[in-house]
């Protein structure tokens, strides 16, 4: 448990409990391929049984860290910054990405948006989970909707969510990666019949970075 000092400042996005923060490459999506500063916040209830950060649920063992301080090592690393968790908009991101902005850097967030969304945003990837579904605001805002297929009955729930977001919106289709080599054929046989969609691969882990 936090003292009330330290629980003030992290309700305030003053500090958020940090997991990690790391450079490399963006292994998913539309900017799969670019060099990217990643910053893991802790802290997550949506609950996918097939996650595979499972250590970031739980925000209590993450060490509440300055903003100033994530902000500092960030514009050492990257002009790309991609906030991450956990689901970080359980946290108010606006303090952290006035910062990153006013060290003129680009602000991307990977959320299932089960959240208010907060903070300034150049990209927002919605990854709508099913335990927890996104609130409905975030839909319009979206730039990129990334639905992980588990199975078949994923591509229902995909062109659920494909329908509230803007029509500028860059659709993925990514295969959890538990079950890949399984379900990986039915993604192409139906982003062929679909050309909407596009598949998005986790291409850091076969590259065997973080």
């Amino acid at each position: 448990m936090l003292n009330p000092e330290l629980k003030k400042l992290v309700d305030a996005g003053k500090m958020l409990p940090l997991m990690e923060a790391f450079y490399t490459i963006q292994g998913e999506g539309y900017h799969k391929g670019t060099a990217a500063y990643f910053i893991r916040v802790g802290g997550c209830d949506v609950g996918c049984h097939w996650c595979d950060v499972k250590e970031s649920w739980d925000a209590d063992v993450h060490p509440p860290t300055a903003i100033e301080t994530i902000a500092t090592q960030a514009m050492e690393s990257s002009d790309t910054i991609v906030v991450t968790g956990g689901e970080p908009l359980m946290w108010d991101m606006q303090p952290l990405t006035k910062l990153l902005k006013d060290k003129k850097l680009k602000t991307h967030i990977e959320t299932s948006g089960a959240y208010r969304l907060s903070g300034d945003w150049d990209w927002i990837c919605l990854s709508p989970k099913k335990r927890k579904p996104p609130v409905s605001k975030i839909y319009s805002k979206t730039h990129e909707l990334k639905v992980i297929v588990y199975n078949k009955s994923d591509f229902k729930f995909a062109e659920e969510h494909a329908k509230k977001v803007s029509k500028d919106c860059i659709l993925y289709l990514q295969p959890e990666w538990s079950v890949s080599e399984k379900i990986t054929p039915f993604i192409v046989e139906y982003v062929m019949k679909h050309p909407k969609w596009k598949i998005s691969l986790q291409t850091h882990k076969y590259l065997n970075i973080p």
